[in-house]
């Protein structure tokens, strides 16, 4: 019998969980047509070994493993193209979710006019659970940003435990992203038609095998994603990610021309010199890390890669100096010549850059 439900799970280092999952979902859609399929970024904890062996004996159960793929949105979207069930959704591996409120979001759906539920941990019935404080106080920040886009209409945005309809997200596949983590936020902003939204409450639980995926990195994207959907018919998304990297170094520009201008009292010609070579670095190394992620220069190539950086931008730094210096010199504040001048160069940088020092070079794409 076809299934009438998938539930695509993404996953990494999640070769504890998978056994688990599987019979909780079993006894929770006992009688239901289902099928769960593990989307796995080839996890060295060998999570799609377990997967397959599985799938061996329970015709249920699939896998997808992705060589040289990253990402939770994008393993996500990936698993949903790979079904042909009329309702998908999508749950973490590590047990947080609660599988026993699916035949509920299930019935929403199937009862028409419903394009999306989401499960929600912020309705009155709903709980953060066991999550830490500090992981409670993360969530909410999130949320709160998350709603400063005007199709959020939703009291958990950030979850990563929703079920939709297969005409809807056929609808709107082509423009979303793929990008970051938060997957429905993803989803949410970027349909271009009235959408129904329905939300059923459960009570999160606490991770009790694998280890939280939650990191600086995971933090970056779900920023990059909220700037890209306010003002990514404007700007391209990697001269979006470029600048946001570029207010990082602009704070540590300023630092470093406070401490050496005003604190030492060293002229200030060469005091915003090594502030802009200093800030230049370190923007190399995390445009490295986050912009140009797939992108990503290792080794012998890093260093080529920097000094590439470094040229690029050399015509950028003498507009940056000359500017800053004209400006001090008809008596601007002093942090007001320095950060004209840092802002100066951002597009000349942002263009050269992405052709000279990313574009050429052996990139590992994992």
């Amino acid at each position: 019998m076809a299934a009438e439900l998938t539930i695509v799970v993404p996953t990494y280092n999640e070769r504890e969980n998978v056994q688990p999952l599987l019979e909780a979902v079993d006894q929770a859609l006992d009688g239901m047509a289902w099928e769960l399929l593990f989307v796995d970024d080839d996890s060295p904890d060998g999570t799609h070994q377990v997967a397959r062996e599985l799938a061996a004996t329970d015709p249920r159960v699939r896998c997808i493993r992705r060589i040289g793929r990253r990402g939770l949105s994008s393993a996500c979207i990936e698993g949903v193209l790979a079904t042909a069930s009329p309702y998908v959704c999508i749950m973490d591996a590590d047990r947080q979710h609660d599988e026993k409120i699916l035949p509920a979001m299930l019935e929403k759906l199937a009862d028409g006019g419903t394009d999306i539920v989401v499960g929600s941990r912020y309705l009155s019935e709903g709980s953060t659970g066991g999550l830490s404080k500090h992981r409670v106080w993360i969530s909410r920040i999130a949320t709160l940003i998350g709603g400063l886009l005007p199709q959020v209409r939703v009291s958990d945005p950030m979850s990563g435990f929703f079920m939709m309809t297969r005409d809807f997200f056929d609808a709107v596949v082509h423009r979303l992203s793929g990008k970051g983590f938060k997957i429905l936020l993803d989803i949410l902003v970027s349909a271009d038609q009235p959408m129904q939204v329905a939300e059923v409450p459960y009570t999160m639980r606490q991770r009790d095998r694998g280890e939280s995926k939650l990191n600086a990195l995971v933090a970056w994207e779900f920023v990059s994603l909220v700037v890209e959907k306010l003002f990514g018919r404007l700007f391209p998304r990697r001269f979006i990610a470029f600048t946001l990297v570029g207010f990082t170094g602009l704070f540590v520009h300023l630092c470093i021309l406070w401490f050496m201008y005003r604190h030492l009292g060293l002229l200030f010609f060469p005091s915003q010199a090594l502030a802009t070579f200093t800030a230049m670095t370190g923007n190399y190394v995390l445009n490295n890390v986050f912009t140009y992620r797939d992108r990503r220069l290792h080794g012998a190539a890093f260093f080529r890669g920097l000094l590439s950086f470094y040229i690029a931008c050399a015509f950028g730094a003498l507009i940056n100096l000359a500017l800053a210096s004209l400006l001090y010199d008809f008596s601007f504040p002093w942090w007001l010549a320095g950060a004209a001048g840092a802002a100066a160069g951002a597009v000349w940088n942002y263009a050269v850059t992405a052709v000279l020092t990313w574009g050429g070079q052996d990139v590992d794409r994992g």
